[in-house]
């Protein structure tokens, strides 16, 4: 856990022993770690259920998101509703959806290196209040800020694949193409419905039968 020596707020948060507490002291702290703070109206935390076994990851909130103050509430969120629900998973009950950097910036952008490294104690702090069996991660900038050392990589080879990380062990992650990404090339569709079918078989396994990933493993 990261702790700031000057930061009383932050550390509690970063400290809280409940999600509850965590999601309330962050929503209510005036965070000035990085320069997304001059852009935002509020902090978007999430949306949908602590208590799920998915946790769903993005890269950052949009105008819908600062305005309403939950994650993924705008057109592409409303297409990931639709996916989620076509293999029987409702998106508020079933899943936790977060981002890697917590404020709407004042450019329609990928964070950058400073913003996304100030950020990510709040998310690691999720992982492990919720302790998700699955973390999907939704395009490719969040799979580069949850593992850094992949390069050179590209969607196509890495959608649809569980595999684990080793600084959070027993959970599974899956990269998913980003809802907006589909809405600007509907032909993925037919990928993201193969990639879900696969997280749904997944998830359908009986415990202690589905497919566990090693670190470093990809499978298909």
């Amino acid at each position: 856990m990261q702790v700031d020596l000057f930061d009383e707020r932050l550390n509690a948060i970063l400290a809280a022993p409940t999600y509850e507490m965590f999601a309330s002291r962050l929503g209510a702290y005036d965070c000035r770690r990085c320069a997304l703070c001059a852009g935002r109206s509020r902090i978007v935390v999430d949306r949908g259920n602590p208590a799920a076994a998915i946790l769903i990851v993005s890269e950052r909130p949009g105008v819908h998101e600062d305005q309403q103050g939950q994650a993924f509430v705008g057109r592409s969120g409303e297409l990931l509703d639709k996916i989620l629900a076509s293999i029987g998973i409702d998106a508020n009950r079933d899943t936790l959806i977060t981002n890697i950097v917590k404020c709407k910036g004042e450019e329609d952008r990928a964070p950058s290196s400073q913003e996304a490294t100030a950020c990510l104690p709040f998310l690691d702090r999720q992982i492990a209040l919720v302790r998700p069996r699955v973390v999907l991660l939704l395009g490719s900038v969040a799979l580069q800020w949850m593992d850094p050392g992949r390069r050179n990589f590209t969607m196509e080879e890495e959608a649809g694949r569980l595999f684990t990380l080793q600084r959070y062990p027993g959970v599974q992650f899956m990269v998913l193409y980003h809802p907006a990404f589909l809405l600007r090339d509907p032909r993925r569709k037919r990928d993201m419905w193969e990639h879900v079918q696969r997280l749904k078989a997944h998830l359908d396994a009986p415990a202690g039968t589905e497919h566990r990933a090693v670190p470093g493993e990809l499978t298909p």
